[in-house]
């Protein structure tokens, strides 16, 4: 199953983008799973002289599901089939990231509403120093 983003699937990542926030659906239940997901990790490889060399990888964001054990577990029981995942926003920072998950969380209500949403936690600090609109220009 591929990522869509408005109704198109998706190959590759904007150039720009560290990561994005999405949505799964289950398509027998009707129950849904919003979280955010980064497109690089960070890997610390091996010693060099005095330092460890860090290795920035892709992450396993394409064939990736979401975190939520109880959203595991209804993929393992109905099959990846039944199960349909959006991307919502590409994120260029891991402060928007933070933000627009939450902001999605919030407007959805998924807290609210347990028979809707399998999402059981939400939250984070987030600063506005750490959205790239607000961001100044390193001189």
């Amino acid at each position: 199953m591929v990522w869509m983003f408005n109704g198109e699937p998706v190959i590759n990542a904007p150039a720009i983008a560290s990561g994005f926030v999405y949505i799964v659906r289950n398509e027998i239940s009707g129950r849904m799973y919003i979280g955010q997901k980064r497109l690089l990790r960070t890997q610390i490889k091996r010693k060099v002289g005095k330092r460890n060399k860090k290795i920035i990888k892709e992450s396993d964001w394409r064939s990736y599901w979401g975190s939520n054990k109880e959203l595991l577990a209804d993929i393992e029981y109905y099959g990846h089939v039944n199960f349909t995942r959006e991307i919502l926003h590409w994120c260029k920072t891991k402060g928007d990231c933070n933000y627009l998950e939450l902001k999605e969380q919030i407007l959805h209500g998924v807290l609210e509403h347990p028979e809707q949403y399998y999402n059981s936690f939400i939250g984070g600090r987030i600063n506005r120093n750490h959205l790239s609109s607000n961001k100044k220009p390193r001189e």
